[in-house]
């Protein structure tokens, strides 16, 4: 019998993705201090770090012959980390300093196994290019779209899209979780196939 799935993330995009798939799992949202891992390291290293940091703390609680899956995004522009935004105010800003121009989406994902503690991750890169959007866009996104909880401050799958020119590599990945990177990993490092860990479905 396969490993059982547990999700360390309350986030609802990553749950939505993983159902999508067919993946069967349950959630225990690791209680993490985010500020241990500083913000000086590069994004790649940073969103991994904090992956482990999730997927460890979460499987110390779970039971044995479980796989737990951690994950963090941020957005990169001109080199500074856009993490979630504090306030309003801040989320309208972050929208501004995105606004025509490229950046970058990075996630870490960590899978921890709880009978050995042993911990892979891998780190998921994704370019993205804005439009010009005007002030009254932004505010008007802010209002009503609940951008508090979004890396970046804004969400791909939902009417951010409209402000969206292209997309470079893994489009899963800017919505929080880069399924093909994350199942490739679970089957390489912990020999776990689909089959393995889908619903019949």
């Amino acid at each position: 019998m396969g490993r059982k799935f547990v999700l360390a993330s309350g986030s609802p995009r990553r749950r939505e993705l993983l159902e999508s798939i067919g993946a069967q799992f349950t959630i225990c949202v690791a209680d993490v201090d985010e500020s241990t891992v500083p913000e000086t390291l590069e994004p790649s290293i940073y969103v991994q770090e904090l992956a482990v940091l999730k997927a460890s703390t979460a499987a110390s609680s779970c039971e044995k012959h479980t796989l737990v899956i951690g994950a963090d995004t941020v957005v990169v522009s001109g080199g500074k980390i856009l993490g979630k935004p504090k306030d309003s105010e801040d989320a309208e800003n972050m929208l501004r300093s995105l606004s025509g121009k490229s950046h970058f989406v990075y996630t870490g994902i960590a899978v921890a196994d709880t009978d050995s503690m042993r911990v892979e991750s891998r780190c998921e890169k994704t370019e993205v290019v804005f439009r010009d959007i005007s002030d009254s866009e932004i505010k008007l996104y802010v209002k009503n779209c609940h951008p508090l909880d979004k890396a970046g401050a804004y969400g791909i799958q939902e009417f951010a899209a409209v402000f969206v020119k292209s997309v470079s590599g893994d489009y899963f990945n800017v919505v929080g979780l880069p399924l093909c990177r994350l199942y490739t990993l679970i089957k390489d490092e912990f020999g776990e196939e689909l089959s393995k860990w889908q619903k019949r479905i």
